[in-house]
């Protein structure tokens, strides 16, 4: 059994409808004068968090910095105490 496909006959009104969907479609998608100046609102304020992002991010790496810092630090700590416990151990041999 074959399905019977009728085809339907475009008339001018049919087209006319399809045309003013597809115009209120295209004005649905256009930016208003409103929805401009919210661009710009958030144009400003991304710029702000930008602004606090930046500072952030140099915030941090100055603490990696310091920190970093610290680490060296402790690593010469760590080898100074090492000498310092080998030195201990060789007179404590010495002594007996």
């Amino acid at each position: 059994m074959k399905k019977e496909t009728k085809t339907k006959k475009m008339t001018i009104d049919k087209l006319v409808i399809i045309m003013n969907n597809s115009f209120e479609r295209l004005e649905n998608k256009m930016a208003t004068k409103a929805d401009l100046k919210t661009q710009k609102t958030q144009g400003d304020v991304l710029q702000v968090v930008l602004k606090e992002i930046k500072a952030v991010h140099e915030d941090s790496k100055s603490f990696r910095d310091n920190i970093s810092t610290l680490y060296t630090d402790h690593v010469a700590y760590d080898r100074k105490i090492d000498n310092l416990t080998v030195r201990v151990e060789k007179l404590e041999i010495n002594l007996k």
